[in-house]
């Protein structure tokens, strides 16, 4: 018999990276939350690497901040190390990276789940979801019955999860962890889309068992800049991590044991992530490759545990022993965690509304892994953006829907409801066509306004937001009407920096669009310059710099919000529409895209569809109105 539990506005089911961003946005929203995890230990865990960021996650980590999301905030408490990757690259894939304390950081997460006002956590595993009048009920293993307005599902590979180690397989969850086993045929009953997916990691081994003196060493950097805006003290550099490579030993052993796969034998019946892919599908895939790198980064301060980054495997024990000692440093490492793949159930997010809200289940929704991406930050901004829209709907309010221009949230939102994916998804800047615009470094000015206008950013937040604005602006404007008269020292250092001289006056906004030039190249030269933080100094740098790119991508968006404020309606039967291809007419009936520009984004719906479909939509509307 079940018993009843209690009543709750929000119920998040799942405790990782996307459950937490739901689960706090409900709760800071005054929405009575309760969030369930299989194990109180599981909750922010890390199961694969010991890091934060990366190219286009570091992105997606400051818009977490930018919208008062807590990923970034636990991250700068709980570095080791920092580094900005992509530097000798464009500005629009300049991106943060951090080695992590894994468990300081779970228990900072955790910490800060519990001392949150209107969230209860709760060690449960839910095993049937119920739809009925009075509203969603999770009912757990142990027969507790909770009704909730809104239900945010964000399992991430607990759902049927199974581990995979050469011939050997069985029901787990990551880490060692029990599987989340009962919900699977209840989401099934509700008519819910699952699919297998498949993830892995690489082993853990002991620090003491390496030989760091024949390693290349990886330094933090010199000057750090934090994830979180919130941030005062930047985090230091207390570690630093390693590099090493394959090589042919490597690659035979692989080559030796490859019948011995669970990947390769047909065992494993998940679709693995295309672009982080275990050592033996890189070896496979990339024959003539003559090396794979791999990093090995510290898992904690009070810990010796070791990872190996790149190194993901699913091989049997022995054989992960026989790949490591053949590679430079690891002759005698000892390994203290196997690697492993995972298996576990998710769904085509194409189910899902921009808002994260199942099309057909008013009141469910869907977030991270269980949406079909990988990764802790696109499972976070999803989780994000889940938690503030059940807060929403229960409120009476518009739901947030974030577009493709506006950051890589709404990139990575769109891709996944409007094309789906066919393998976990993660968020890259080449996904962006507007990624110039979605830098790092402005994701506050795209973003904080709108978490402000929700709720989930203070005043004293936007207020320091607002006046760095205005600094930038300020001296954006200055830099255009200074003008710098040529001089002997001013020419000595435009030789040395190897661009031309100046015989007349020129303004500084002008030299500094020379490729050669930099803004902090010209402070000597600048006698009124204001001090301003070196963060703010780099985006007057980057405006100037790239303006003309920047106004051309501004236009750009331009033009596609006006497709997407054509709106299409939701219980059209696209199979009625004259004119438009059997595909078109196939993929539009299955995604139901809600306006003209996410249409056109639908793979497999041609330009000629999408005349067709603005004509029909067009015509509609002239119907309706006369």
């Amino acid at each position: 018999m079940n018993y009843f539990a209690g009543n709750f506005d929000v119920a998040v089911i799942g405790a990782g990276h996307a459950g937490i961003e739901a689960a706090l946005a409900a709760a800071r929203l005054n929405q009575k939350t309760v969030m369930f995890c299989i194990n109180l230990d599981s909750v922010g865990n890390m199961p694969c690497n010991p890091s934060i960021g990366g190219t286009a996650k570091g992105h997606l980590v400051r818009e977490i901040d930018a919208l008062g999301g807590e990923m970034g905030v636990a991250a700068d408490k709980t570095t080791l190390q920092s580094r900005m990757l992509n530097l000798g690259k464009g500005p629009a894939v300049h991106s943060l990276r951090a080695q992590i304390d894994r468990k300081a950081y779970t228990a900072l997460m955790k910490h800060t789940v519990e001392l949150q006002e209107n969230l209860i956590l709760k060690q449960a595993e839910v095993t049937e979801l119920l739809n009925c009048e009075d509203g969603w009920h999770c009912i757990t293993k142990l027969g507790a019955e909770f009704v909730c307005k809104t239900v945010i599902l964000a399992t991430g590979t607990f759902l049927g999860g199974k581990i995979f180690v050469g011939e050997v397989n069985y029901s787990s969850g990551p880490d060692g962890m029990f599987s989340a086993e009962g919900l699977t045929d209840s989401l099934i009953k509700l008519g819910i889309p699952l699919r297998r997916f498949k993830t892995g990691t690489p082993a853990r081994v002991l620090k003491s068992s390496i030989n760091f003196d024949v390693l290349e060493v990886q330094e933090g950097d010199e000057r750090i800049i934090p994830f979180s805006y919130k941030t005062e003290k930047s985090p230091q550099n207390t570690v630093v991590c390693h590099i090493s490579y394959t090589n042919d030993d490597t690659k035979q052993v692989i080559l030796d044991n490859i019948h011995r796969s669970p990947l390769y034998s047909g065992v494993i019946e998940g679709v693995g992530p295309r672009y982080c892919p275990s050592i033996e599908d890189k070896i496979m895939r990339f024959a003539d490759k003559k090396r794979h790198q791999l990093f090995i980064e510290p898992c904690g301060a009070d810990t010796e545990e070791m990872y190996l980054q790149g190194m993901s495997s699913s091989l049997p024990e022995e054989v992960q022993i026989q790949i490591y000692h053949s590679i430079k440093g690891l002759e005698n490492v000892q390994i203290m965690r196997n690697a492993y793949a995972i298996e576990y159930d998710c769904i085509d997010p194409v189910c899902l509304s921009a808002s994260l809200e199942f099309k057909e289940h008013s009141g469910l929704f869907g977030a991270g892994q269980f949406n079909g991406s990988s990764g802790y930050e696109e499972a976070a901004a999803q989780g994000l953006v889940a938690g503030i829209n059940a807060a929403r709907k229960n409120l009476g309010l518009e739901p947030l829907v974030l577009s493709r221009s506006s950051s890589y949230i709404g990139t990575l939102i769109d891709d996944l409801v409007t094309k789906g994916c066919a393998d976990p998804y993660r968020m890259m800047t080449s996904r962006s066509e507007y990624r110039l615009l979605l830098r790092q470094d402005n994701a506050d000015e795209r973003l904080m306004p709108i978490g402000f206008e929700i709720g989930l950013i203070d005043e004293d937040t936007y207020n320091k937001f607002q006046n760095r604005k205005t600094d930038k602006e300020n001296e954006i404007e200055r830099v255009r009407k200074l003008t710098l008269s040529p001089n002997e020292a001013l020419n000595k250092k435009l030789e040395e920096l190897g661009t031309t001289p100046l015989s007349t006056g020129i303004k500084m906004a002008e030299l500094i669009k020379r490729p050669e030039v930099s803004y902090f190249d010209l402070a000597e030269f600048d006698a009124s310059r204001p001090e301003l933080p070196f963060e703010t100094a780099m985006k007057v740098e980057t405006e100037i710099k790239y303006e003309g790119y920047i106004a051309r991508q501004k236009s750009q968006v331009e033009d596609m919000l006006k497709l997407e404020n054509r709106r299409l309606p939701l219980d059209v039967d696209y199979t009625e529409v004259e004119g438009l291809r059997l595909e078109a007419r196939e993929k539009l009936n299955r995604v139901r895209p809600e306006n003209i520009g996410q249409a056109s984004r639908i793979s497999g719906v041609s330009p000629s569809d999408i005349s067709v479909l603005s004509i029909w939509a067009q015509k509609r509307r002239m119907e309706k109105n006369s």
